[in-house]
């Protein structure tokens, strides 16, 4: 049997690899590891993949494909998860996943493996990508096996194993949270964060969640101004250099991370059903879904716009349950792609302090109008004051029969 396993090369996926190749009738095991731009040591991997039982491993650079293939379409759609979060966890999944499948399917593999737990949403994510991909692929889930669970109920299980087998793995105590980087953000659950009433932007955190982004007492006390050139939708540029998406991204995490935007602390609703209390520095993310917004309020017509509004909650909520490929989450992908067919201009924010503030926008297609929205006298005569009466009239008449038929009073009372 031919298994891809997804793999770090830490303690977990580490013993991953060796149970499932011994547990699977000494199966051979293919390591696939994806820079997505976690910036972990990626150095000696292979060996290390090798000595603990690989016979081959796959270490790919996504990053570029991640930004312009997962990262853009879902910030053209200015998806949120639940108001708050702005899923860079959930987009990624389906970008290793599918790399999973395509090594899968290049080696003549049987299975694919993973060590997402079975309380958590990684899971769903990684499968129904490869249900959408290779429904005939296995899959292999460690965590929802119950001879994995018996062995190693703790991490010292886990220890002790890899000393057994004389994997090299370097233990070391762990974190009191779990943690998962990319481009897109970093995000913290678990351990300390299990109270919900923790205080992640107390102070004394300063060690713990700040990585991509410093609390806002510990930023700059002077604003800066950054300006961001969108094409359909897209940021082409930043403070007047044109960018790829990845240059936009790690640009953006800079400045943001510097002035300490894109921080957030929820309890989030997991798809398998319990809450899930997550910290989030989501710098360069935060910065271009706040611009992208701007731009598109100058832009976009209305009824569009609205509508568009109406279908984001449904996106964000495939995004986050792993509904990438998913034929309605692409039929929602075409709507918002010919919503932003105008959404091009030019937007200036100012960052102070973990806040965004619009400073400017302008476009060529903007639907603005000063000369028909001014309070003074309109030179183009676009707007007649006087048609308003009708518009209000028309508009006001079921109303008006409403409360002939079932009495102003009684709608009064319900007020």
């Amino acid at each position: 049997m031919k298994i891809v396993l997804a793999y770090s090369g830490g303690l977990d996926t580490s013993v991953l690899l060796s149970w499932i190749k011994d547990t699977y009738g000494n199966a051979e095991m293919i390591a696939f590891c994806a820079n997505i731009g976690q910036e972990e040591e990626l150095k000696g991997l292979e060996r290390k993949a090798r000595k603990t039982g690989a016979s081959k491993i796959y270490i790919d650079d996504l990053q570029e494909e991640f930004a312009k293939d997962f990262i853009y379409p879902m910030l053209r759609a200015g998806a949120i998860y639940e108001g708050q979060y702005v899923l860079g966890t959930s987009i990624a999944r389906p970008l290793i996943a599918k790399r999973m499948v395509e090594i899968a399917r290049a080696e003549k593999a049987d299975a694919i493996a993973h060590g997402a737990t079975g309380k958590g949403n990684d899971q769903v994510r990684f499968e129904l990508t490869a249900a959408a991909l290779a429904p005939d692929l296995q899959i292999i889930a460690p965590w929802r096996d119950e001879r994995y669970r018996k062995e190693f109920p703790g991490r010292q299980q886990m220890i002790d194993y890899c000393a057994t087998k004389n994997i090299p793995v370097q233990a070391s105590a762990k974190k009191p949270y779990s943690m998962d980087r990319n481009l897109l953000h970093i995000s913290y659950e678990a351990g300390i964060l299990e109270d919900p009433w923790y205080d992640s932007f107390d102070l004394k955190n300063r060690e713990y969640f700040t990585t991509l982004s410093v609390l806002p007492e510990d930023a700059p006390d002077k604003p800066e101004f950054v300006t961001l050139e969108f094409e359909r939708g897209d940021c082409k540029t930043v403070n007047g250099k044109a960018l790829t998406p990845l240059q936009v991204m790690k640009t953006l995490n800079k400045i943001g991370g510097k002035h300490g935007v894109g921080r957030v602390d929820m309890v989030e609703n997991r798809f398998v059903g319990m809450k899930s209390r997550g910290v989030y520095e989501t710098p360069g993310g935060s910065i271009l879904h706040y611009a992208h917004r701007q731009m598109e309020s100058l832009t976009m017509d209305r009824e569009v716009m609205h509508q568009r509004d109406a279908l984001i909650p449904k996106y964000a909520e495939l995004v986050y349950n792993g509904f990438w490929y998913a034929p309605e989450r692409l039929a929602l992908q075409a709507y918002v792609e010919e919503s932003q067919r105008n959404v091009s201009g030019t937007v200036r924010v100012k960052l102070y302090k973990g806040g965004l503030y619009v400073a400017g926008r302008k476009s060529a297609h903007s639907m603005y109008n000063p000369h028909i929205a001014t309070m003074e006298a309109d030179p183009t005569k676009a707007y007649n004051q006087d048609d308003a009466t009708g518009f209000i009239r028309l508009n006001g008449l079921r109303l008006r029969v409403n409360s002939t038929v079932n009495g102003a009073a009684n709608l009064s009372k319900t007020a």
